[in-house]
């Protein structure tokens, strides 16, 4: 029986996927090597559940004890040596999530699954370095966590079935809907996604068109919430470029080749919403959407 849950990592994920357990009646240990990144995600959950307080969907006793769920640790060690399941939500690098599953596997309980909030990398891969490869599986959540319905569930090469029935049952008590998908490069969600996301950025790269003409066609004629250049600068486009790298790695088809232009904006620093600008720019406090400076007509 999964009680007690350990995220590691306290980005926007980790304290999304914290958030959606712990409002569910769950324990959480949310894990990070920074207490300042634990504290702005504690702030982060607290502010979010305000919100949902603000629009009816939850109580005021919900939020508080929401908040009394979780506990924040600095020590990998200690915060899942107790763990049923453990969800890893680190930055999208393959070395750092091999290192974080070594260290995980030797410290939890046997019975404890462990699972990947990855958006692109092997399962298999990650499973690889343990010792209990059939205990490792693929959770991916949408962002934000507690507003989006779809888990995806990634079964690795050797993922054991009532590990996989066992997150499809919690998937669904955190209200999610999950969705079952085997393990190759993107899975599906990022398979289609990052494609579509690249092709807008070649298009802007060719002159085809601009950012707002790109996104607003995509909006207005395909009933798309969100333009593919603004949702790029939501996701990160350091993000958006390391899981087409993995495509491109993986199918080896030049057809997943990342745009040169988001190379260059990656490199330049330009991430998106996380660094103020990307396609475009950000200002604090306004919610008006500007175009950045580099892709204004003349």
């Amino acid at each position: 029986m999964i009680e007690l849950i350990s995220v590691i990592g306290a980005g926007a994920m980790g304290n999304g996927i914290s958030h959606a357990f712990a409002q569910h009646g769950f324990k959480v240990n949310l894990i990070d090597i920074s207490r300042a990144q634990l504290e702005s995600a504690l702030n982060l959950i607290s502010k979010n559940l305000e919100r949902q307080l603000s629009k009816n969907i939850i109580t005021e006793e919900i939020k508080k004890a929401t908040l009394k769920n979780i506990t924040i640790l600095t020590s990998l060690q200690n915060g899942v040596k107790d763990a049923d399941l453990v969800v890893e939500a680190a930055t999208e690098n393959i070395d750092l999530k091999l290192k974080i599953f070594k260290q995980i596997d030797e410290a939890t309980p046997p019975n404890c699954i462990l699972a990947t909030n990855t958006s692109s990398i092997s399962i298999t891969k990650i499973a690889s370095v343990t010792l209990r490869p059939q205990q490792v599986i693929g959770m991916h959540f949408m962002n934000p966590v507690p507003v989006m319905k779809l888990v995806e569930v990634i079964n690795g090469y050797r993922t054991a079935k009532n590990v996989t029935t066992e997150i499809i049952e919690i998937s669904k008590k955190l209200e999610k809907i999950p969705c079952v998908v085997n393990d190759y490069p993107g899975f599906i969600a990022n398979r289609i996604l990052m494609p579509m996301i690249n092709e807008a950025i070649y298009s802007l790269y060719e002159g085809v068109a601009g950012v707002e003409e790109i996104d607003t066609v995509m909006k207005l004629g395909m009933a798309h919430p969100m333009g593919p250049l603004q949702l790029a600068d939501f996701i990160g486009l350091d993000v958006c470029l390391s899981i087409q790298q993995v495509l491109f790695d993986g199918f080896k088809n030049p057809k997943y080749t990342p745009c040169p232009l988001l190379a260059e904006m990656v490199t330049a620093g330009q991430f998106g919403v996380k660094s103020g600008k990307g396609f475009y720019s950000y200002t604090a406090g306004s919610k008006e959407l500007q175009v950045a400076e580099k892709f204004k007509k003349d």
